[in-house]
């Protein structure tokens, strides 16, 4: 356990990740932080994301910690709430750390696993308290926060040609007067109530 690796946590963006029997699965999440002292950490994941459920049954998770070379690609395959397609980590150079869950070694400047000891339920979200069993300092650069990912990697928004709605989240746009109440973004999988019309 190498910990220089809490240097680079920030309030940024990180690639979740947990593995029960043959299956992996992650999403992106921006709520990891290392508590006053020692090796705990506390992540809230929500209760939508097959991840949340995965983590709850097996009390394990691994954290890649986004750097400012992430491309748009990583928020499209593995979205801020995860489905159940299993394809996450296709040909993607993952590799699987001591407690046998996968991390990103490459757009990532550090790693950690985690092993939970207690949970809170938070209604929407579960808290996840965990001890940091492994970690290690991978790159030297800097931490992808919220503001670069909205400025530097998520695609802008382009001119409206015609009426639609955008995802306020990735950007994705909906043709059409009027979104359906059911619509779930194919980019990101977040619902209608994160699109805003185009003006």
């Amino acid at each position: 356990m190498d910990k220089n690796v809490f240097r680079n946590l920030s309030y940024g963006l990180y690639i979740l990740t947990a593995r029960e029997g043959d299956k992996d699965n992650g999403c992106v999440i921006n709520t990891l932080q290392q508590a006053a002292s020692g090796n705990t950490l506390s992540v809230s994941v929500n209760k939508q994301n097959l991840t949340h459920d995965m983590i709850l049954r097996t009390g394990a998770f691994s954290v890649s910690i986004l750097d400012t070379t992430a491309p748009f690609v990583l928020f499209q395959r593995f979205g801020f709430q995860s489905g159940r397609q299993a394809e996450k980590f296709y040909n993607l150079p993952a590799v699987r750390g001591a407690n046998g869950i996968y991390y990103l070694p490459e757009h990532t400047n550090g790693y950690i696993g985690g092993r939970v000891f207690d949970t809170v339920d938070l209604g929407t979200h579960t808290l996840f308290l965990a001890e940091a069993t492994e970690g290690e300092r991978l790159g030297g650069g800097e931490s992808l926060t919220y503001a670069y990912y909205h400025a530097n990697v998520k695609p802008q928004p382009q001119p409206a040609k015609t009426k639609g709605w955008r995802c306020r989240i990735c950007g994705y746009v909906y043709e059409g007067e009027t979104l359906p109440a059911d619509f779930i973004c194919p980019l990101c999988k977040h619902g209608a109530e994160d699109f805003e019309p185009i003006a």
